[in-house]
């Protein structure tokens, strides 16, 4: 195995990563599945591309298949573990646009639309490219 392959796959956290990697996974997912299908009362591509060219993100359609996908596929490999500093890196660069893009004006606190959220998303997200997957994954599993 390369010494590049190792260094991504690698890991010496534990089990707590794990955790937070999981349950990040799954929000990540879950928002990546608003914007890209319309689920858990999602407003589905077409109209995310929409929204996304009204505040002057463009390409819309684009813009909105890259930050969907990356919520979406980037959630899932956090799920099971798997090329996790990678995904986490498409994560934080995801937060951080939607920082200073949408929630930035608005102040912190996200009962404002403030970027609070997307800021603890995005640190959770760095904090993964730094550790690594954790104890139980797949990413650990192939570099050992």
């Amino acid at each position: 195995m390369t010494t590049l392959i190792r260094t991504v796959l690698s890991t010496h956290a534990g089990y707590g990563i794990t955790l937070l990697r999981i349950i990040t996974g799954l929000t990540f997912a879950a928002h990546g599945s608003q914007k890209l299908f319309g689920w858990f009362g999602g407003y589905g591509l077409a109209n995310t591309a929409q929204w996304m060219e009204s505040i002057g993100i463009s390409p819309g359609y684009l813009m909105a298949t890259l930050a969907g996908s990356a919520e979406f596929f980037g959630g899932l490999a956090l799920v099971i573990g798997l090329l996790v500093r990678p995904a986490a890196l498409s994560l934080l660069f995801a937060m951080l646009v939607a920082i200073v893009t949408v929630h930035w004006s608005h102040g912190f606190f996200i009962g404002a639309n403030g970027f609070e959220y997307a800021l603890t998303l995005g640190v959770i997200s760095a904090t993964l490219i730094i550790e690594g997957a954790g104890r139980f994954s797949l990413d650990r599993r192939i570099s050992n």
